[in-house]
């Protein structure tokens, strides 16, 4: 029974020094906390909204991340990366996996 008291005893004496070093550093810590950015600009450059009906050239290039005039061995290169990712037998969603290989097989067929 007794270390039990001396483990909350620590415990609380942990955390009053812990609130004490935070209230003696708030300038430095709310001045380092402004300077994080907020979630909405780290998101910035993904697509916000789902997948087209129909595929269209220009998703196709997004999917994979290449420019949509991207020569067979970069859409290769980018699918390959992209597929090690996100492949059903990794981890990754089953729907994804068809929708790069869509996107793959959209900019191989129609060249333009």
């Amino acid at each position: 029974m007794s270390n039990g008291l001396i483990m909350a005893g620590m415990a609380i004496a942990a955390a009053g020094f812990g609130a004490r070093m935070l209230l003696k550093n708030r300038a430095v810590i709310k001045k380092g906390l402004e300077q994080i950015p907020i979630a909405g600009e780290v998101f910035d450059k993904y697509h916000r909204g789902g997948f087209e009906q129909k595929m269209s050239r220009r998703e196709a290039a997004m999917i994979l991340g290449v420019p949509a005039t991207a020569k067979p061995n970069k859409i290769k290169e980018a699918h390959k990366r992209i597929m090690i990712a996100n492949h059903p037998d990794r981890g990754g969603s089953p729907y994804l996996a068809a929708k790069i290989n869509e996107a793959k097989d959209y900019l191989e067929t129609n060249k333009s």
